[in-house]
């Protein structure tokens, strides 16, 4: 199945993530499938076009797993059907939104690998900077590969280790070595449940526990709708196993000190549900910091503070509460607007930003409103939004970022374009001002950012150039429509 690649003008202004990831692992033997399904949909925010579940039963004969997947959003790939369908005590799941390897049904997770030693599920949220040299030194080798995705380039090459090696984890550990960029990856073998985290911490994932079975999931609140406590954040740089004989068992050979980590700061600013906690600090409580630091160092007199749904809700209350004025609802967002809306052409009058949204009259005309959104990447929504502000009677509309310029490209799974494409690039904030068509504008200082997560190690490139590692010397992201 062919699915064209081309986004609409407001799309290709979104910031998107790669991928949610979600694995389970049920000691007393129940099917694991629909929670499953239910830590995706609570995931579904990270990855909107293709989701997938792969399960298998520890008790039954090995390498026997089951598999589903398709384009679209969870409640529009599974059935009640499919899931009763899908038998097994241990699985694993994904929401995917590509930033490498185009959007078709080959490139949905999870993917499944049968080998010498068995099989493997495994599930990836991040980017190799690596994996086109990886990929080329396993074909040289006479590896033929099914998708186009960083996630094969790994399987292969725990495959590869794993001839070699006494077990899995040291399968996985030394493949991982091999590996650069961000990785958070869920793996099911046979009888082991694996989470692996990259050095540098870029993308989240944390353990949680239902009665007697364990799960992996990239976000806190995934673990909240299956009913699940939170246990730990698996840490930079560790493979946790998880198995009914171990419990959890960690290594923690790829470790590097805190100081060199660099967790992506945009967990906080915008991917991760409100809801959820990273590495131990709360998304809500980083946006309202945020919100109060722009009150405090972009203040202006104004009649009310908004927040563009759903990221800048909280950091416009975080706002509104620094600087005492009041915080109010300027938007109607229209939630039903999935992957599978057909995309308006630009001949059309409709725009996708007003059929998502739409200014509400009442709450802002004849008002001074600042209107708080977590970035601006090309320009192109913020404009239509300040124009729908004003279109619904706002006398002034004073834009606040929470979040600093973009200045550089994302390298690690974030959908950062290129510099040249980034509204920010060779303008200066009064020049965006100018071209959003907004009476001020104002950005987070960058110093900030450590304060707002509790001054983890995180990595701040897109706005510094600055990268935790170095960054390959070509751009190795997805080839998207400019």
């Amino acid at each position: 199945m062919e699915h064209s690649m081309k986004r609409t003008t407001e799309e290709l202004d979104q910031l998107k993530e790669e991928c949610g990831v979600f694995g389970m692992f049920d000691f007393d033997g129940g099917d694991v499938a629909s929670s499953i399904y239910y830590g995706l949909f609570a995931l579904q925010h990270r990855g909107q076009e293709s989701c997938g579940i792969a399960v298998s039963d520890t008790q039954g004969a090995k390498g026997n797993i089951e598999s589903k997947k398709g384009m679209g959003l969870c409640n529009e790939v599974f059935t009640p059907e499919d899931l009763a369908a899908l038998k097994g005590d241990i699985g694993v799941g994904h929401v995917r939104y590509s930033t490498a390897g185009e959007s078709c049904i080959e490139n949905a997770q999870p993917l499944v690998l049968n080998y010498v030693k068995g099989t493997l599920g495994l599930v990836h949220n991040g980017n190799l900077i690596n994996a086109k040299q990886l990929r080329h030194e396993l074909e040289y080798d006479g590896a033929i590969f099914q998708t186009t995705i960083d996630t094969e380039v790994i399987a292969y090459h725990i495959a590869r280790q794993r001839v070699k090696t006494a077990t899995v984890e040291e399968a996985v550990i030394n493949a991982a070595k091999k590996l650069k960029g961000a990785y958070a990856l869920v793996v099911m073998s046979p009888r082991k449940l694996m989470g692996l985290r990259d050095p540098f911490g870029f993308k989240p994932l944390c353990i949680g526990k239902r009665d007697n079975a364990y799960i992996l999931a990239s976000e806190t609140c995934a673990l909240d709708t299956i009913g699940a406590e939170f246990v730990r954040d698996v840490e930079p740089g560790e493979l946790v196993t998880i198995t009914p004989s171990g419990g959890i068992k960690s290594d923690k050979s790829l470790c590097i000190p805190e100081e060199k980590r660099g967790r992506c700061i945009f967990e906080w600013i915008y991917f991760a549900r409100t809801d959820s906690y990273i590495d131990d600090v709360s998304v809500y409580n980083a946006r309202i910091a945020a919100g109060r630091y722009l009150a405090k160092d972009c203040p202006v007199e104004a009649d009310l503070v908004v927040g563009v749904p759903e990221s800048g809700n909280a950091a416009a209350m975080g706002y509104a509460m620094e600087s005492g004025i009041p915080y109010g609802t300027a938007f109607v967002k229209n939630t039903y607007v999935g992957r599978t809306f057909i995309k308006p052409k630009q001949s059309n009058r409709e725009s996708s930003v007003s059929i998502k949204l739409n200014a509400l009259k009442e709450a802002v005309a004849g008002k001074r409103v600042i209107m708080i959104d977590d970035s601006i990447v090309r320009g192109t929504t913020s404009d239509r939004i300040v124009k729908m502000l004003r279109e619904a009677g706002a006398t002034e509309v004073h834009v606040r970022i929470s979040s600093p310029p973009f200045l550089w490209p994302c390298y690690f799974g974030t959908d950062v374009p290129a510099r040249e494409q980034l509204i920010a690039y060779n303008r200066t904030v009064e020049e965006i001002r100018e071209v959003i068509g907004a009476d001020s504008l104002g950005y987070l200082d960058i110093t900030r950012l450590e304060q707002m997560v509790g001054g983890l190690t995180i990595c701040k490139g897109c706005f510094t150039g600055k990268y935790p590692m170095e960054p390959p010397t070509e751009d190795i992201r997805g080839n998207y429509e400019k």
